[in-house]
């Protein structure tokens, strides 16, 4: 649910005021870091409990890849951006309050690559999104299994 409200924001943020805009920016990037701690250790948790088990036709393999593509880009997309404002001289301080340590300073001949696949990561994640929706509808309502009803 982060990423559903994370991503809209990190595209709006351009069309906020100034005097706003930096608060934005911090709600962005704070949640956008929740998420890679979440996705760490859902990632985790997929790997020390497997997946659920079903069929193993075409829709185990489109799904598996789909899944680990998720999994590539929703650790990607923060990393990158959280790396993109580092090079842009912004440091996170959590939530306003801890700072966050990061591996690269301000770095502004880099900074644009890291926004380069910042911006294209979430466009992935939406395309990613939109075949997992497609693969539960399928599940639904063609196949009429109980799939549908484990991704809820």
């Amino acid at each position: 649910m982060l990423v559903f409200a994370v991503w809209p924001l990190g595209l709006l943020l351009k069309y906020f005021k100034d005097d706003v805009k930096l608060d934005f920016y911090l709600l962005h990037e704070s949640f956008g870091f929740l998420v890679l701690w979440l996705m760490l250790l859902r990632l985790g948790i997929r790997l020390i409990q497997g997946r659920p088990a079903h069929e193993t036709d075409w829709t185990a393999t489109v799904s598996a890849i789909v899944h680990w593509l998720l999994y590539f880009a929703l650790i990607l997309m923060p990393i990158s951006g959280f790396l993109a404002t580092n090079a842009h001289g912004f440091p996170l301080r959590w939530f306003g309050f801890l700072p966050v340590w990061s591996p690269i300073g301000r770095e502004p001949q880099i900074a644009p690559v890291f926004s380069v696949i910042h911006a294209a990561t979430a466009w992935l994640i939406l395309i990613l999104v939109a075949l997992h929706i497609a693969g539960a509808l399928f599940h639904r309502m063609i196949r009429k299994d109980d799939v549908f009803q484990r991704m809820l």
